[in-house]
């Protein structure tokens, strides 16, 4: 099999199926036939903090990964608070139970407060200001 590069979409193509692509009008314009060893070096996961992308010379090498916009790392902060409301809920769900049933033991009503207070302090989270976060540390993880 014989493999092009693409510096536009940053895509390898199989050029045996060239006519295929072109049939639906995915094979671009700058498609540039590689070497096997090309094709090995960059279609697999870059060093630490690159990624493959085109060069002056219309070939792959491996660039900087860019750091996340500012709403990438909103939508990385919602998703953070989410995943620890999530996991507080199902913390807190049995030490309430055994709390309303008069049931807790000392440590589930410590345990309880402390995942409540958690729970507080997250909801709080403005994650408008993401990356500048401080979030709560999570109950009985130190």
């Amino acid at each position: 099999m014989s493999y092009g590069y693409s510096a536009k979409t940053n895509i390898f193509y199989v050029i045996e199926d060239k006519e295929g692509y072109a049939e639906f009008g995915n094979w671009p314009d700058d498609v540039k036939s590689i070497s096997d060893e090309i094709w090995e070096k960059f279609s697999v996961q870059g060093p630490p903090g690159k990624m493959r992308g085109a060069g002056k010379n219309g070939l792959p090498c491996w660039v900087d990964i860019p750091p996340p916009t500012r709403e990438e790392q909103i939508e990385a902060a919602e998703r953070k608070k989410a995943q620890l409301m999530a996991e507080a809920a199902k913390a807190i769900a049995p030490l309430q139970d055994a709390d309303d049933l008069g049931m807790a033991m000392v440590e589930e009503k410590s345990a309880l407060i402390s995942w409540k207070t958690f729970r507080v302090k997250l909801n709080r989270i403005d994650t408008s200001v993401a990356p500048d976060i401080e979030w709560p540390e999570v109950p009985g993880v130190a």
